[in-house]
């Protein structure tokens, strides 16, 4: 999702292209607010990648009646450019969980999931009202799950590899 320095992944490139647009925009009546969160799933358990990293809480996934489901307790925050969200995703990067295998120095053990909340409020000086249209992303990183013969995995990685795409379907 990231990709290297030399050919950026579809999150730098999908950010950098909101913020392009956003600083086009020079009508005093509209304005933009851009929300993230950051979350990984592993071992059917969801946490936090952008709150405190040190508390390893897990989240609970619920259902609302009109927005669908969500994850309780998730940190959101706003962001005013590219580089704070480039920021964060490297720091939530940094709290995903990672092991290395025969295949992979840092093979992710976790699906993760990048969601980018976009706001555009209008005034109408006319009515006096404000209008707003929200646009929500949501990015997901699955895990990869390489063969376990060629990964060289036993013991408890190899039933963590074999969880990897259960919380999946859970």
């Amino acid at each position: 999702m990231m990709g290297p320095q030399d050919d950026k992944g579809i999150i730098p490139r999908l950010c950098e292209s909101i913020f392009q647009e956003i600083h086009k925009n020079d009508d005093p009546n509209i304005s933009y607010k851009v929300e993230v969160n950051y979350m990984e799933i592993y071992n059917e358990k969801v946490r936090d990648l952008l709150g405190d990293v040190t508390s390893n809480k897990t989240l609970k996934v619920r259902e609302h009646k009109v927005l669908g489901p969500y994850v309780e307790g998730l940190t959101q925050l706003a962001v005013k450019d590219y580089e704070t969200i480039m920021r964060l995703m490297e720091e939530g990067n940094r709290s995903r969980t990672v092991a290395s295998t025969n295949m992979n120095a840092e093979s992710s053990r976790s699906h993760a999931v990048f969601n980018l909340k976009l706001t555009r409020s209008q005034y109408d000086p006319m009515s006096k009202q404000t209008g707003e249209k929200v646009s929500r992303c949501n990015l997901v990183d699955l895990a990869g799950s390489e063969r376990s013969s060629k990964t060289g995995a036993q013991g408890a990685r190899l039933k963590e590899g074999a969880n990897i795409n259960k919380s999946l379907t859970t």
